[in-house]
Order: structure tokens, then sequence, then C-alpha cells
């Protein structure tokens, strides 16, 4: 099949078409609803060791091991920000401060990252104001929390502290939910281009001499249609002197 014959194919179903694309979209504009305001917190922290005195009994020679294990650290404090045990302490923190929060909902809510020895942590949630006193729970309880679960590096030895304090800001939609209505009506429309394919693929109709060629029967002549013979006549009438 010829591209032009492709071409008059979606031409003649491009109702297929639009009615697919128009369905698509009516249905997503009624099914779709302005998201609920998302706010996120977002600290940083800078982790680390101190480094022993001369009568420590950890060796620091020139500061490398204390180096080392600031980085080790940091991979592991990590993972225990995301715990629930964590989540746990932040929620147990705001039950004595008369605030009634799920560790469950806090632990889905909280992600960290790391950068060299600095501890990113973030908290998302609907409401403005309890994600500040979330987010402050977090930083007041991680130190003790790091000195509670890492005791093998020495009771005073490791630290935490804040380099960028809880800030609470409005987060847009995502990315999926901008693209979502659009990527729907591109595959609506490749959706109805095969509908219509497939509906002029069952389809019989004889439209022209080709067509009959093609299945093997001769032609002897051809009527043209009754938009083709008027214009012919008009043409003829024109051009008669």
């Amino acid at each position: 099949m010829e591209v032009r014959q492709y071409v008059q194919v979606i031409r003649r179903r491009m109702w297929v078409v639009v009615s697919v694309f128009l369905i698509v979209l009516v249905v997503g504009a009624l099914r779709a609803s302005s998201p609920a305001p998302m706010y996120q917190a977002s600290m940083r922290f800078l982790l680390g060791v101190r480094s022993g005195g001369e009568d420590s009994q950890y060796f620091s020679y020139d500061g490398y091991y204390t180096w080392l294990t600031s980085e080790y650290l940091l991979d592991d404090v990590a993972q225990l920000v995301q715990s629930r045990t964590f989540a746990e302490a932040v929620s147990q923190r705001l039950a004595s401060q008369g605030l009634a929060v799920s560790a469950a909902s806090i632990s889905g809510a909280t992600q960290t990252g790391q950068l060299h020895r600095i501890l990113s942590v973030s908290v998302a949630s609907p409401d403005p104001s309890q994600l500040e006193r979330i987010a402050l729970a977090v930083a007041e309880i991680l130190p003790t929390e790091i000195e509670r679960h890492f005791a093998q590096v020495g009771a005073g030895t490791v630290y935490a502290s804040v380099i960028d304090p809880p800030a609470v800001y409005a987060i847009g939609a995502s990315l999926r939910q901008k693209l979502d209505l659009p990527l729907r009506l591109m595959l609506a429309i490749l959706a109805g281009v095969v509908l219509a394919f497939v509906l002029d693929y069952l389809d019989d109709t004889v439209r022209d001499a080709r067509e009959l060629e093609t299945a093997g029967l001769c032609t002897l002549g051809e009527i043209p249609s009754t938009q083709g013979l008027l214009a012919t006549l008009r043409f003829s009438r024109r051009r008669s002197p």
C-alpha cells in the first residue's frame, strides 16, 4: 500500500480518530482535579567525629581515620533517618508536644541525600504548620539517635550540627502529573489511527478500479461519482461556445 493510500484511509476515517481523541479529552478533563497543595521541609546536617586527644584510645594519625569514620557514618545515618525506628522516635517527640503523627506517615514522607559529609533530610506533608513541627523534631532528635545507635564510636564523639535549618516551601505539580493528559491524548490519536485502519480493512466497499484490479478482476468502465460528474458537466458547459 502506497503512502497516498494510507493518507486516504485516514482521511476517510478521520471521524474515528477525532471521536477517540474527543472522548479521551472529555473524560480526562472531567476526571482531572487540582492536586492538593503539598509542602516540603528541607534541612542539612554536617556529620563528623571529634578527633581524640593524647589520652584518646582511638588512633587518629593525621586525622585520616577521623575523616574516614565520618564518611562511613554518613552512609549509615542516611539509612537510620529513613528507618521505622527513627520515625517512631520522631512520633514520640511530637506526641510529647501534643501533636499526634503516626510513625508510618513520617517514614513514608522522609527522604535523605548525601554529599561528602553533609546529610540532607526532606519531609513532605500537606499541612505546613504540622510539617514545620515535624522538621524541628527531626533536627532535635537526630544527634541523640546517632549516639544511641552508633555507640561503637564512643559517647560524645559523634556530632551532627545543623548548617541549614528547616525551611518549609510549597511543592508544585510533579512531571508525571503535567504529562499525564498529553500522553493520554497522544495514545488516543494512535489508537484512533489503528482503529481507522481496522475498520477500513473490514469494510468490503469498492471505491475505485484499483481495488478491483488488486482483487484480480478486470474493469470495463468506471462511472464517476455524482460530485465528479456534476463538476465535469459544469466545466463542459463553460467550455462550450
